[in-house]
């Protein structure tokens, strides 16, 4: 076991609650610490190989794995003694574990009492609800907690509401069972996928991050753009672009690379609160990203019964078109503080980088490639973890090869074995690590090598905390929609406003997803506004993939927009800047994140639904860059020169025409920006010298 103090400064540098303070332990307790998030991370890895319990039982001691990770870890308040756990928490860690292995011990007779609990079970059941609640509370803030005890409270006292807000009541054992012990509630949808696909590709991102991934993102970003006019800012946009391809969180994406970017956009004369905006918008940005986008991805496949292959195609255009927003706003205020990139000798060789930590690459492109090829979220989530442990082996036993003719037929040897794991299966992947494992035992820096993979599994457990217990909180939503019927209401009413007009619908269903997301990690953000507002867009002629696309954007975009915006907070963290004006900076540079939900709904081949032609989505893909151009051109006030009021409101009406889908308006909207080009043109042209 590596010095609990190295260890702990480590796993906090990560940041893995978007709230709270997090102890600093060591001697015995972080022993028994580390020694459950190794269990918990060797346990999924054994229930994803070999599926030997029911799955409720798996989702409830999955969870049960989260509470006392959480208590152990997460204070009962800031103001909590960190070199120490409480008494009273590790009274709550254990009651929560045993409390879990309430669904296995007592399966066969919860199945057949189903519907009819006992007393025993009632009290096992609002027991393990208040621990949800508390470990929420600790680790995500008062904000998710809050809203879910709202819809527990409607399913306990709804009847008493007046009009259509009510429902016909429910007694108490009836919520309790819905909640507690069904896969309606906190054992729900949520959590399955947290324990089957999330838990894998969240210990993906913490074997990449250990093996050095970060560092090769950022020397990427810095050796291709990093010179480059304003080329500060655009590394923060390409590196965390980059690491949002295998983050689960957009906060912890911004204090993983903010701690290196927002200083260094800061150093070559970007202010800090378009700095902190800069890292805040594309951080989230990551979110939207595939292959991973936050997790959601697979929830998304799950809940909607479609091809994983369908949520990523859908996502792929609109989250390109987002970072050419970010990338292009940074371009501009370049331009119009006339800041400079990097010198070009201070920057690293790319192509070095890559050439001498290529194999990291491979495991993302394994998994990227299995997921596009058909198969499952869990089965490539296990190769991709089997390819990380095999390549961060052989890059300890290739380091100590001295010749480079051995060096290169060993890495030959490692790829065509890798490459073999797809159609062999779990089995020999296990078999191959087995014997590397014992290869690397008798190899100088092998012990450290397998120090450096039993820290990602540990790391890897705790970074699951706050996405696990979020996905089993707003089963108390899930649960209390199911058994209320109370989405059909709010669907309802938005298609009783759609009947007039979709915009409007849109616009409102917007607000309520920027109000439903404040202070919501993604995956549950995700889940309450698609269970809420996403059937009311699907009535109102929405396909379906766009309207849950729909709703989900909008509940990332509120992690930007003030005044609950938990990316601004973070970034106002690192750039000691107001977290509202950085909010406010980061809605700007993100406009993308705005428009395109809204011109996809109007234009489905902007998401490739419908089969469209290659015709057509060339046509909507440019249409809606020239928007975004023309968008940031009026944002930041400047093209190839500072442009006055008059032709800010010019650019910002001409993109608005090109985003409106009625008669004329594309046709308005080019001739509008072709006056605009030629007018700053003709204004702005240098004048011939003599």
């Amino acid at each position: 076991m590596t010095n609990p103090d190295v260890s702990a400064s480590h796993i906090d540098q990560e940041t893995f609650s978007e709230h709270s303070a997090q102890r600093r332990l060591g001697g015995v307790a972080w022993l028994v610490l580390g020694g459950t998030a190794l269990t918990f991370s060797l346990y999924q890895l054994g229930m994803a190989a070999f599926h030997p319990l029911s799955s409720l039982v798996m989702r409830a001691l999955h969870v049960g794995f989260l509470l006392t990770l959480t208590f152990l870890i997460f204070p009962l308040h800031r103001r909590c003694r960190l070199d120490r756990v409480a008494p009273g928490d590790w009274l709550l860690a254990g009651s929560a574990f045993l409390l879990a292995c309430y669904q296995w011990i007592f399966e066969v007779d919860l199945i057949q009492r189903s519907g009819d609990p006992t007393t025993l079970d009632l009290a096992v059941g609002t027991a393990m609800i208040l621990l949800v609640f508390e470990a929420a509370r600790r680790i995500l803030g008062p904000a998710l907690p809050t809203i879910c005890a709202l819809f527990l409270l409607y399913g306990l006292l709804g009847q008493h509401l007046p009009g259509d807000l009510a429902h016909r009541g429910y007694d108490y054992a009836q919520v309790v069972d819905q909640l507690a012990f069904g896969t309606e509630g906190i054992f729900g949808i949520p959590t399955l996928v947290s324990a089957s696909y999330i838990f894998l590709f969240v210990l993906f991102g913490s074997f990449l991050e250990h093996a050095g991934m970060i560092n090769l993102f950022n020397s990427i970003a810095l050796g291709f753009v990093g010179h480059t006019k304003g080329g500060a800012a655009k590394v923060a946009v390409v590196s965390s672009g980059l690491m949002g391809t295998i983050s689960g969180s957009g906060v912890a994406n911004v204090l993983t690379t903010g701690q290196f970017t927002i200083p260094m956009m800061k150093r070559f004369g970007y202010s800090g609160v378009f700095a902190g905006a800069v890292e805040a918008t594309s951080s989230m940005g990551g979110q939207i990203m595939p292959p991973v986008m936050g997790a959601v991805a697979f929830i998304m496949a799950e809940n909607l019964n479609v091809p994983y292959l369908e949520i990523v195609k859908a996502a792929a255009i609109p989250a390109i078109l987002y970072y050419a927003t970010a990338f292009w706003m940074v371009h501009l205020e370049a331009g119009r503080k006339n800041l400079q990139g990097m010198p070009k000798e201070q920057c690293p060789n790319p192509w070095r980088a890559m050439r001498e930590q290529w194999y990291l690459v491979l495991p993302l492109a394994g998994l990227v490639g299995m997921l596009f090829n058909g198969y499952t979220p869990m089965y490539s989530g296990m190769v991709g973890l089997a390819l990380c442990a095999i390549l961060i082996l052989g890059a300890a036993v290739a380091a100590r090869l001295s010749n480079t003719a051995f060096r290169f037929v060993f890495w030959i040897g490692v790829g065509l074995g890798a490459s073999l794991l797809v159609k062999w299966g779990v089995y020999p992947v296990l078999i191959v690590i087995g014997m590397l494992v014992l290869g690397c035992l008798g190899v100088q820096g092998g012990r450290q090598t397998l120090g450096i993979m039993r820290d990602s599994l540990i790391d890897g457990a705790r970074q699951a905390l706050p996405v696990g217990v979020a996905c089993a909180i707003v089963g108390i939503i899930i649960g209390t929609l199911t058994l209320t019927g109370a989405a059909t209401n709010f669907a309802g009413f938005i298609l009783k406003i759609g009947a007039d007009s979709l915009f409007v619908s849109l616009l409102l269903t917007m607000l309520i997803c920027l109000l439903l997301g404040m202070g919501i990690p993604t995956i549950p953000n995700y889940i309450i506004t698609s269970s809420i507002a996403a059937p009311a867009l699907l009535d109102l002629g929405v396909p379906l993939i766009v309207s849950h696309m729909f709703v989900f954007y909008f509940g990332i975009m509120a992690d930007l927009t003030p005044p609950v915006a938990l990316a601004a907070f973070a970034a106002s963290s690192i750039a000691r800047e107001p977290a509202m004006k950085i909010g406010l900076k980061a809605v700007q540079i993100a406009i993308a994140g705005f428009v395109v939900p809204f011109m996809a709904v109007y234009d489905n081949a902007l998401m490739l639904q419908g089969d469209p032609s290659l015709l057509a989505v060339a046509y909507i893909v440019g249409k809606a860059l020239l928007a975004i151009a023309l968008w940031g051109a009026a944002a930041i006030g400047y093209l190839r020169a500072p442009l006055n009021i008059g032709e800010r409101i010019w650019a910002a009406a001409a993109a608005f025409l090109l985003v409106a889908a009625i008669p004329l308006t594309d046709e308005l909207g080019f001739a509008a920006c072709v006056v605009f080009v030629v007018w700053h043109l003709l204004r702005t042209r240098r004048p011939k010298l003599a």
